[in-house]
């Protein structure tokens, strides 16, 4: 495969859902007691190679964590769903005789930096004037996401 199989004329995202959009806050929640928050994200793909579409799901699980301890916790549950057409799927994807499908690092890589960098975008947005305001996704290695969706 040539280093310039992948071209952004080549990818784009033919729908997009928020399936799930939750921030649940206790009443009387105090956000001056927030000391941080801990986050955990899910990332998978899905392919239908024969009409050249990928589904990305991610999902985002926000906690914030307060000075005491006796504090119930603010969480955020988010998930999304992305299909992204690729026009020349066929190059960099490849049919394992398990039924497997392997794809090329720099496809898994642009499939991962899109759905992540947008989904950040729109916690941002969402998260204003919660609270969650202060919580944002961190820039990460989006190879990192492939490889936890791995396992």
């Amino acid at each position: 495969m040539s280093a310039n199989i992948l071209h952004p004329e080549k990818i784009e995202i033919v729908d997009f859902k928020i399936i799930k959009g939750q921030i649940n806050s206790p009443f009387d929640f105090e956000n001056e007691k927030v000391a941080g928050h801990t986050f955990n994200v899910d990332f998978e793909l899905g392919f239908n190679l024969e009409d050249k579409l990928v589904r990305a799901d991610f999902s985002v699980h926000v906690e914030t964590k307060s000075e005491e301890d006796t504090i119930e916790e603010a969480v955020g549950n988010f998930s999304f769903v992305y299909v992204f057409y690729v026009d020349n799927i066929e190059e960099l994807t490849t049919l394992e005789k398990d039924g497997a499908i392997s794809i090329h690092p720099a496809l898994g890589n642009a499939l991962a930096s899109i759905t992540y960098s947008t989904s950040r975008g729109i916690l941002m947005t969402r998260f204003q004037g919660t609270v969650l305001s202060d919580f944002i996704l961190p820039v990460i290695n989006p190879n990192d996401l492939l490889e936890k969706g791995k396992k």
